[in-house]
């Protein structure tokens, strides 16, 4: 009797442990993706401009943010009506007082006259294939595409009014991470404008974000299939929990 009482008070409590795992994981998997949605709005990148970091038809991820918040190096979504009024993906190089040039020495973007190591961008030519120079009016930033030899930027824009720029208050959101494909991940702050004033800014809370659904999707599926489990093994008779005991009392004379 003491072996079956024992069985059944383990079958009580895999089934508490299971309820436990799986109320966690809604949890952890439902908060994740509720979290997610107020901070972060998915995009499809339109065009290759932004090649190689993202590509055409990329699906990202992007912080909504006040576009007082946005750094140099920063991929911002903005919204123009001088660039059509439609959402676009472009790198930020230039904020308010910034004096933009291309190129210097070796054939790097100045921002205020120092070289920027761009590290993102593909390897062989210059900074940009035609030479510029801008000072960004208060409150605008200045904006180019990665790759430099096919994107319409703000060097398409010089002639405008802000010089090419856009105003802050265009910003919707700021690229974290590249969910579509897989193998995109979160993208890092360039190191080339770290050293400037105000210097780069910090990733979203994406890393936990995508960690709390995974641990949330793990723990219902464990707990799910836990609780059947331990209520099985709980019902099986005594000769199927201890067969050698079993064997051994068959074989007892007078039994």
């Amino acid at each position: 009797m003491g072996t079956g009482h024992t069985d059944d008070g383990r079958g009580r409590l895999g089934g508490v442990l299971s309820g436990v795992a799986v109320a966690v994981g809604s949890v952890l998997f439902l908060g994740g993706f509720g979290w997610g949605a107020v901070l972060y709005r998915p995009y499809t990148v339109p065009t290759e401009s932004m090649a190689p970091t993202v590509g055409a038809g990329d699906r990202v991820l992007a912080q909504r943010i006040d576009g007082d918040q946005v750094r140099r190096g920063d991929i911002v979504v903005f919204r123009d009506s001088a660039w059509g009024d439609l959402p676009m993906v472009k790198r930020v190089v230039g904020v308010g007082g910034d004096t933009i040039a291309c190129c210097g020495a070796d054939g790097l973007l100045t921002v205020n006259g120092r070289a920027i190591e761009e590290s993102y961008l593909r390897d062989g030519g210059p900074a940009s294939p035609t030479t510029f120079t801008a000072t960004v009016p208060q409150g605008q930033l200045f904006l180019l595409g990665d790759d430099r030899q096919g994107s319409m930027d703000s060097r398409t824009h010089l002639d405008d009014p802000g010089r090419g720029s856009v105003p802050r208050s265009a910003v919707e959101a700021r690229l974290d991470a590249v969910a579509w494909p897989l193998d995109g991940g979160v993208l890092e702050r360039p190191g080339g404008f770290a050293e400037l004033p105000g210097g780069v800014s910090r990733p979203g809370p994406v890393k936990p974000l995508v960690g709390a659904i995974v641990a949330g999707a793990v723990l219902i599926v464990g707990g799910a299939a836990y609780g059947p489990l331990a209520r099985g093994l709980g019902r099986r008779t005594p000769r199927e929990r201890h067969p050698e005991k079993a064997a051994a009392d068959a074989g007892t004379p007078g039994a």
